[in-house]
């Protein structure tokens, strides 16, 4: 991936709706000009979310979603309508399709409500209005369409871009720490868990973002870090580094210079640092025998010092002294009751887009289950998680 691709987790996720047969999988493939979904007569064709990443004009980089039909019926019907409510948890605008001729049905109306109290913006799109006579004057935020004959497909892609603009926004995720002009130095420790010819995610995104905003970036490892800051002319602003290297990074670098994570970053740029903050006290109340949840956004091929499977359980025990147990789950799989678990320490998030991971920390809002990141959580193990928030100082004010 180069740093000019757009990633999946800032691309717009548009999810596609409704009851079998309503002719989802149609309107999908009319908007894509693609056959990305299987259409038959038969229900029930569609039975898991289907994911595509591409270029749609006039949306620009986008995730369609293609859900099973909310009235499926039957063991398995009811697992493919979980799958298909799931997918609110990472959509950005949904696209409810309606068969033009019977209306809205009961099945419509429950995903309605369940849009709105994702606070989700959505569309209605009749289709099958060739079935129809006359095609009724069409209510805000409806529009009647044929995916058969292509009627109306640009205007609900038009509808589709004029909701992109509420719901994303240009924000930044270090540049605005930054004057123009000022420097970052960046913190890249090289380890067996690097892929090979690349820097990870969220390294990449944070120096893209610095280079736009007209900021310098220099790149080092932590073992040339004291060599860098003394060879710069000029202190930099700002350090910010890998959390697996935060405590010898701490070390170094001088107090009058503001030092943060990547993680921590992100954390900020997902909209939750404040309460992820507020979640990793929760690490000086474990107890014998809590069980913490440690999650990750991807799914990737564990080394042998993993920093969530085996570094974090292990700094974990040294910095709480307890016999904590610990649960694991990466990918898509988060799991639905986080009741078993006293805690959860999640990755930065760098691969869920804002509404994804705005969804899990809102899960464990509702169950009580207190949240925190990497960045954090590792920051309050090495006693510098005040420091860490010094660029934040709002955030720093509420710990108190």
């Amino acid at each position: 991936m180069g740093l000019n691709d757009t990633v999946t987790a800032e691309r717009l996720h548009i999810g596609f709706f409704g009851v079998r047969n309503a002719g989802k999988s149609s309107v999908v493939n009319a908007v894509t000009g693609q056959e990305l979904s299987v259409v038959s007569e038969i229900l029930g064709t569609t039975t898991d979310p289907v994911r595509k990443t591409m270029e749609l004009l006039p949306l620009g980089p986008v995730v369609i979603i293609d859900t099973p039909g909310i009235d499926d019926e039957g063991t398995l019907g009811q697992l493919r309508v979980q799958k298909a409510k799931q997918a609110l948890d990472y959509t950005d605008v949904a696209v409810l399709v309606a068969d033009a001729v019977k209306g809205l049905s009961a099945a419509d109306e429950m995903l309605i409500g369940a849009f709105q109290e994702k606070q989700t913006p959505y569309i209605i799109a009749y289709n099958k209005a060739e079935l129809l006579e006359k095609i009724p004057a069409a209510a805000p935020g409806t529009i009647y369409i044929s995916a058969l004959q292509g009627q109306n497909i640009y205007e609900l892609k038009e509808m589709i871009g004029s909701l992109q603009k509420k719901v994303q926004k240009d924000k930044p995720i270090a540049a605005d720490l930054l004057s123009p002009g000022e420097m970052a130095v960046l913190v890249v420790p090289i380890d067996s868990a690097a892929p090979k010819g690349r820097l990870i995610l969220p390294q990449q995104q944070t120096i893209r973002d610095l280079l736009d905003h007209g900021n310098m970036a220099v790149v080092c490892r932590e073992t040339e870090l004291a060599e860098t800051l003394d060879k710069l002319t000029v202190p930099p602003k700002i350090v910010i580094t890998d959390s697996q290297a935060f405590g010898k990074v701490a070390k170094i670098v001088p107090e009058t210079v503001l030092l943060t994570s990547f993680s921590i970053l992100f954390a900020r740029y997902k909209g939750s640092l404040e309460t992820l903050t507020e979640g990793a006290a929760m690490l000086d109340r474990l107890e014998d025998n809590d069980t913490v949840l440690i999650s990750e956004g991807c799914t990737h091929h564990r080394q042998c010092d993993d920093i969530g499977t085996v570094k974090l359980p292990k700094w974990l025990l040294a910095y709480t002294g307890k016999k904590l147990q610990f649960a694991f789950s990466s990918g898509t799989e988060f799991p639905r009751d986080l009741t078993p678990y006293r805690m959860v320490i999640h990755c930065g998030g760098c691969m869920l887009n804002e509404k994804e991971m705005k969804s899990r920390m809102a899960h464990a809002k509702e169950q009580t289950v207190p949240m925190t990141n990497y960045g954090v959580a590792i920051a309050q193990m090495h006693g510098i998680l005040r420091r860490s928030l010094e660029p934040f100082p709002d955030i720093l004010r509420k710990l108190g």
